[in-house]
């Protein structure tokens, strides 16, 4: 046989040889088939979990085992680019599951939870690494999935060497340290070795949250102030910046980033309370932005893990409830209808309802 060309070589996938998908693999829909997508799967897998959960943990687990997760941590996104994002909610879905299938069985599968951890681990060590560019804590998460209601093509490079900071993306990753947060807490349960890692998640938390709020500089913020909304930023290497102002999904999404800590329940992991503790007193021109507390009746309290505090969830209720925005009859728009009258361009691009 001839040698294949040498174009072959550089192919889309060809950074992907060792990816072995001869597996049965949920899938997106019927039409789609036989492709898998990694966070449609994920979500498919907590509606699964309600009838066999050992599927669905093994569906999730072939995501992060050497044959698919790529040795830089990354998880594959579907067959036609594996490089490209899907939002990283695979922890989420990890740590469902397993909270499903503990209620529903009697017993907690620990050895799956501790299983996929360290998977989990080296996949947010990547996200931290390659999509955060300037190590401002402001992800530049590309396609994650938003396609259809964005201004550009997120998986293409941008025009003028411009970088996209994404309300999304940053969001997702708020989300992420949560959920590993709690992960790691239930793991330290048996073994107090992982509290250490629940406290560099709290700790990175706070630093994402911050930075989609603070940091930057008074006009170099995700959250828009004015508008009450969060919003992509363009920011171009001579250091100028410019706000993608589409009411989207995207400016959404900062709202999954929530968790609850009961202050009762925290101090049993003593090292955690400990690091949590100096880090809310020390840090508090951070940690005021994304951690609230909670007074409760009985005299003790708790804190609220929050990136949109109770006056921007107002803010955002707003737009979300008005039918001349994102409420409609068949539940939430991903593109507000807003812009079906007032359509967003920029740079020669344009996006409307």
């Amino acid at each position: 046989k001839s040698p294949p060309p040498e174009s072959r070589a550089k192919i889309r996938n060809n950074h992907w040889r060792h990816l072995n998908s001869m597996r049965v693999l949920s899938m997106p829909d019927k039409w789609e088939y036989p492709w898998f997508a990694a966070w449609d799967l994920a979500f498919h897998t907590v509606a699964i979990c309600l009838i066999d959960p050992d599927f669905s943990k093994e569906q999730l687990w072939f995501m992060l085992f050497e044959q698919f997760q790529h040795p830089n941590g990354q998880i594959p996104a579907y067959e036609w680019e594996f490089s490209d994002l899907n939002p990283p909610v695979h922890p989420w879905a990890v740590w469902r599951v397993y909270n499903m299938d503990r209620a529903r069985s009697g017993k907690a599968d620990r050895v799956f939870l501790e299983r996929c951890f360290p998977k989990l681990l080296i996949n947010f060590a990547w996200w931290i690494n390659k999509v955060d560019s300037t190590g401002n804590n402001l992800f530049e998460g590309g396609f994650l999935g938003l396609d259809n209601i964005s201004l550009f093509d997120r998986s293409e490079k941008l025009p003028g060497g411009a970088t996209l900071e994404q309300s999304d993306a940053t969001g997702w990753m708020g989300m992420f340290c949560l959920n590993m947060m709690r992960i790691a807490l239930e793991l330290s349960r048996e073994n107090k070795t992982y509290e250490a890692l629940a406290t560099k998640f709290f700790q990175h938390y706070v630093y994402i949250g911050a930075a989609m709020k603070k940091m930057g500089g008074r006009n170099y913020n995700l959250w828009d102030e004015e508008d009450g909304f969060f919003y992509d930023v363009l920011r171009y290497p001579d250091g100028h910046f410019e706000k993608v102002k589409v009411r989207s999904l995207v400016g959404l999404i900062p709202l999954y980033a929530v968790e609850r800590l009961e202050i009762d329940w925290v101090s049993q992991f003593k090292e955690f309370k400990g690091g949590l503790d100096w880090f809310v007193e020390n840090r508090r021109e951070l940690a005021g932005h994304v951690v609230n507390r909670i007074d409760n009746k009985e005299g003790g309290h708790s804190l609220a893990l929050t990136i949109v505090d109770r006056e921007q969830l107002v803010r955002m209720l707003d737009w979300i409830c008005d039918p001349d925005e994102f409420m409609s009859d068949f539940g939430l728009r991903s593109l507000s209808k807003f812009h079906l009258e007032h359509p967003f361009s920029l740079g020669g691009n344009s996006v409307s309802y």
